[in-house]
């Protein structure tokens, strides 16, 4: 497995290609299928270098797109120990500790401004998925988020969504959704995975990485998507207990819960679902699904097949397969001009230093991932009906409804 894939352990699969790339191919506009296939070290030097020239010089930092619901937008950070658990990658760090990102409805004009991540996690970061880029780690740390951190929650009770990156890429490169969700209305846990991503900082300090980025883990995928599911399990229980680790989880409705996830979070989410009934919806965004679907399906709980035009039917078995086995509401929708890291904030990072990666825009990428993942949500955790998942919109000709 290669330190830039960002979906797990398959060098190359049914398709004949690397599965994602990570950021160093969208930071050089390179497709899924040339990140990992077509490049030679000494082309990814060079490319490198023309990526130094096109960083940013000056103190600008990058700019996530500001959500477009009726709240503002708060977040708190949760340090999470599973003391029945040992870690299922590194043993010897004893239980199995996980950080959270909080995203909830807040009063407009409370907290102060949520840094994107912590410098060690964006230097972490650089190093993993753009060797040789110069990028300050300060000005990715300090990217402009939406969020603010103490915020005072808004009056009222929300449904809960998680949301699971994919492997290498930390939580966050999903906090574009995450503001969006929650100033939509909902809850938002954000579930860093750890070992698993670039690089996790901890309340005492410590940025862990990546175990399992450079090896492929006993079970390959399938083992990783077990192993989330049973994080995301465990933050059920912690955000939803009597005693819940979340000083704000009154605002938690427990009884409309979601998950959506990327590239492996996305098959993790399915999994998930397969085993904890309390997750009523979910999303799979580009994933392949390692871990299948049961062939007796999610209990007609709704999902939504989310992915890049590479997901269209007959390229992945894997998403035949889902779309056979799924028994409830289901939507297959690929979009045009996609790769891979469409459905994070990464076109957003690789527009940044000037190496824009697919054919869609980073803004297009933003709105088309929020409408339609916000609308899903909107119908089967809110009941609120949806004509934009009812087949073609004329707004949104990127997105095609796949009918295998």
């Amino acid at each position: 497995m290669k330190p830039g894939n960002t979906d797990a352990s398959r060098t190359t699969g049914r398709r004949g290609r690397t599965r994602a790339p990570g950021l160093i191919a969208a930071l050089l506009g390179l497709t899924t299928a040339t990140a990992a296939c077509a490049v030679s070290p000494a082309q990814q030097v060079a490319a490198a270098r023309a990526a130094r020239s096109a960083a940013p010089r000056t103190s600008e930092t990058p700019a996530l797109p500001r959500p477009t619901g009726p709240y503002a937008v708060g977040r708190d950070i949760l340090h999470l120990v599973d003391r029945h658990r040992t870690d299922p990658w590194v043993p010897a760090a004893g239980p199995r500790q996980l950080m959270v990102s909080m995203y909830y409805p807040a009063r407009p004009g409370t907290g102060g401004p949520a840094p994107y991540m912590t410098v060690d996690e964006a230097r972490l970061f650089l190093q993993e998925k753009a060797p040789g880029v110069d990028v300050p780690p300060a000005l990715l740390s300090a990217t402009r988020t939406w969020a603010h951190t103490a915020a005072r929650p808004a009056p009222g009770r929300f449904p809960l969504v998680v949301l699971s990156p994919g492997l290498t890429l930390p939580r966050a490169t999903l906090t574009g959704l995450a503001e969006q969700l929650a100033g939509r209305g909902y809850v938002v846990a954000l579930v860093d995975h750890t070992y698993e991503n670039s690089g996790t900082t901890f309340p005492d300090g410590r940025t862990l990485a990546c175990a399992i980025c450079d090896k492929p883990p006993a079970g390959g995928p399938p083992a990783i998507a077990r192993s989330r599911a049973e994080d995301v399990s465990f933050v059920l229980d912690r955000l939803t207990a009597r005693h819940s680790a979340w000083r704000h989880a009154r605002l938690i409705d427990p009884r409309h819960i979601g998950m959506a996830g990327h590239s492996i979070g996305g098959d993790a989410t399915a999994t998930t679902m397969a085993t904890d009934h309390r997750v009523h919806a979910g999303v799979n965004m580009d994933g392949t699904f390692y871990a299948p679907v049961p062939a007796d399906g999610l209990a007609h709980r709704p999902f939504l097949m989310f992915g890049a035009e590479h997901e269209a039917p007959g390229i992945d078995d894997t998403w035949g397969q889902a779309w056979n086995s799924l028994n409830g509401w289901k939507r297959w929708l690929t979009v045009a001009g996609s790769d891979h890291g469409t459905f994070t904030d990464l076109p957003i990072l690789s527009a940044w230093v000037g190496r824009p990666g697919a054919g869609i825009s980073p803004q297009r990428a933003e709105e088309i991932t929020r409408a339609y993942v916000g609308a899903f949500f909107d119908l089967h955790l809110k009941g609120i009906r949806q004509p934009l998942l009812d087949g073609p919109s004329p707004a949104n000709p990127e997105v095609t409804f796949q009918h295998p």
